[in-house]
């Protein structure tokens, strides 16, 4: 496929351009420019180098290919399921890391071995006439180039891997209808990378200067020599900790933000629609005042949305209601005592407003009930009753078929249970105590109150305090003890100070 031998091309392309400067460029114009030595002995050295990059090379492509291995073969098929194409897409993105742990790897100690090895034969055959001491001095240089090497190939990788990302994501869509995502999951974290990048790029010079300074010292003075690493080490030392301050500030700089916004996208993905604080005035300043920005847009739908689901509600209530002037109003009259009761019940705002939508709701299967019978004046058949007696399995079955479906969740078990009875008695299901839901429960005793005090064909509506009698006798029988104690408490406190 095009793409894998473009992504590879690329790939083999910054790594040879990387190696080639790190180990011939940097590593043999160091050792040209510092040694003083002769044109053999040079010569000699460039071919240690030489040998010992193919040793390299041969390792690292063996373990390169093993990396490749997944990728080269999604990308060749056609076919591939979906867990190829996911374990694929994830190894890509393991790629720029495991780039460094192939230099790390492989490709420093595949040179440096070989390397030393080599240069300690020709030292004990009379080839080299350089201090025993060089080979570790250059052992410690290699770490270091490695280590500048490492860097690059990373970001590079980072650069490369884009189109295969984009091209798997892609297929998954295309084939599946799935869209691959992370999900917040960090394969190399920014405060890493900016630590150790900024560090690197902090020491590195003066790390190399030092090796080369002290192989240069040793060539003029032997006391310079010895003595130069006292003064070198207080240098490094105050190199390494101001790069290591200047990198920590920086990388703090750059993550506060971003740990910021994380926990505000966290925030918004609850549901909690908060907007977080703008302190910063360089680019992350734009960045928080459009994240501000989309939070402001989704406060506004969602609360033209809950306007529309309210009016939802209440017209399907009001629907229902209409049916029957003589129960004209009941549904919105039970939502208001069973909101009552919620908060006399200490419930929190967000239940508050599920037990409302849901008490709106709670007669919606009398729909199905036919005219002739949910409208009849006289006494009902035992038929007739039965047929009346479904309506809160029908509500439970058409706020069913409502989509989301999640969305709806919530109301079903109100619905279902407001005619079950604390005794057990009741219907549909026959379910006692505290089995009842608490909806149930709540919207039982306001459905029963209002029931009692509304018009009839075939009765006028009690007065207050009777229906109040009566609730406060069937507590713990017909209704919950607690939610009828409660609101006959309630109603009564208001009657007497009327």
């Amino acid at each position: 496929m095009q793409l894998y031998r473009s992504f590879l091309n690329q790939l083999i392309r910054n790594y040879v351009i990387g190696s080639l400067i790190a180990v011939l460029v940097v590593g043999g114009v160091l050792l040209i420019t510092t040694f003083e030595i002769s044109y053999i002995e040079g010569m000699r050295l460039l071919s240690i180098i030489g040998i010992s990059f193919l040793i390299m090379i041969t390792v690292e492509i063996f373990v390169f290919l093993r990396h490749m291995r997944l990728i080269r073969q999604t990308l060749h098929t056609s076919n591939a399921d979906l867990a190829t194409l996911e374990a694929a897409y994830l190894q890509v993105h393991r790629m720029p890391k495991q780039a460094v742990y192939r230099i790390y790897g492989p490709h420093l100690f595949g040179l440096s071995v070989p390397a030393i090895l080599i240069t300690i034969w020709m030292l004990n055959r009379g080839l080299l006439s350089i201090p025993s001491f060089y080979i570790w001095l250059a052992s410690l240089g290699a770490v270091l180039i490695a280590s500048c090497h490492a860097m690059i190939e990373f970001f590079l990788t980072v650069a490369a891997i884009r189109p295969v990302v984009k091209e798997l994501r892609r297929q998954a869509l295309f084939r599946f209808g799935v869209d691959f995502s992370l999900e917040g999951h960090v394969f190399t974290a920014i405060r890493t990378k900016f630590l150790l990048s900024t560090m690197l790029i902090g020491t590195f010079p003066l790390f190399l200067f030092s090796l080369a300074a002290q192989i240069r010292l040793e060539e003029f003075d032997k006391i310079i020599s010895q003595q130069y690493w006292g003064w070198a080490g207080v240098i490094l030392l105050i190199g390494v900790t101001f790069a290591y301050i200047g990198a920590l500030l920086l990388t703090q700089d750059v993550h506060r933000p971003i740990r910021q916004l994380y926990r505000a996208m966290n925030e918004v993905k609850e549901g909690r629609l908060i907007q977080t604080s703008n302190l910063y005035s360089d680019e992350f300043s734009t960045l928080i005042a459009g994240f501000n920005m989309m939070v402001r847009g989704l406060q506004v739908r969602e609360e033209r949305n809950r306007k529309l689901l309210d009016s939802y509600f209440a017209a399907l209530a009001a629907a229902l209601d209409a049916r029957d002037p003589y129960t004209a109003g009941h549904s919105l009259r039970v939502a208001e005592y069973s909101v009552l009761l919620g908060e006399l019940a200490g419930l929190n705002e967000s239940e508050i407003d599920l037990l409302h939508k849901t008490a709106l709701l709670h007669d919606i299967g009398k729909i199905g009930v036919r005219d002739n019978v949910l409208l009849k004046e006289g006494r009902l058949t035992e038929e007739e009753f039965s047929q009346v007696k479904a309506h809160p399995e029908q509500g439970e079955n058409i706020l069913r078929q409502i989509e989301p479906a999640d969305a709806m969740a919530p109301y079903l078990e109100g619905v279902r249970s407001h005619h079950e009875r604390y005794d057990g008695k009741g219907y549909p299901d026959g379910l006692k105590g505290c089995d009842i839901p608490l909806f149930g429960r709540i919207i039982a005793v306001a459905d029963a109150y209002d029931a009692m005090t509304s018009d009839r064909p075939y009765r006028s509506g009690m007065r207050s305090i009777e229906a109040l009698n009566i609730l406060e006798e069937g507590q713990g029988t017909q209704w919950d003890p607690d939610f009828a104690g409660m609101f006959v408490k309630y109603m009564r406190a208001q009657q007497e100070t009327a």
